[in-house]
């Protein structure tokens, strides 16, 4: 088994955590996992995107030429990304403010208010991890208590409040996708 995704956003909305939390969730599982992560001089507001590959056996190598996932906090990104999915892929889209759909029939697509529901929740800073609710979801590539605890990990000793709305925005972006 094999499994590719690809996260990409502007810089400050978490993608590179969003790659982090699944990797080590992922290694948590006991899988081999790469992560190759890729962002712009200036960060905060230009492009980043991070491709995570897991497998149950070595990975030869750690670029995802078609990632069966492609997750998108804005709309360079769907422009960037989309045609790499491979057929049959999954693309998730931050509906909060992309308006485009992908122009590809042959993937399925979800569009997550994530921005929406992360401000109903009182904090737009958990936009990524409603998003990673909805994408573990319908991966099931780690179970929600392991990407979870992934999470608390790496997010350290900070305040018990960050873990509380964390869990929150998990389960809000879990529960937005229908099975």
């Amino acid at each position: 088994m094999i499994f590719k995704a690809i996260f990409s956003g502007f810089g400050g909305q978490g993608v590179l955590m969003m790659g982090t939390s699944l990797a080590h969730g992922a290694m948590s599982n006991g899988y081999h996992v790469t992560f190759l992560p890729s962002y712009g001089a200036e960060i905060r507001g230009g492009t980043a995107n991070c491709t995570v590959a897991i497998a149950d056996e070595e990975i030869a190598s750690p670029v995802a030429s078609e990632p069966d996932y492609l997750v998108v906090m804005n709309a360079p990104s769907l422009f960037s990304f989309q045609n790499k999915v491979a057929a049959k892929g999954v693309i998730f889209l931050n509906s909060s403010i992309i308006s485009e759909r992908s122009s590809r029939s042959d993937v399925q697509a979800y569009a997550v208010p994530c921005g929406d529901i992360a401000q109903d929740l009182g904090n737009t800073r958990v936009a990524n991890i409603i998003m990673m609710g909805a994408f573990i979801k319908k991966s099931g590539i780690v179970t929600p208590d392991i990407y979870l605890k992934s999470l608390e990990s790496i997010m350290g000793g900070r305040k018990k409040g960050v873990a509380e709305i964390n869990r929150k925005a998990f389960a809000a972006g879990f529960d937005y996708v229908k099975d």
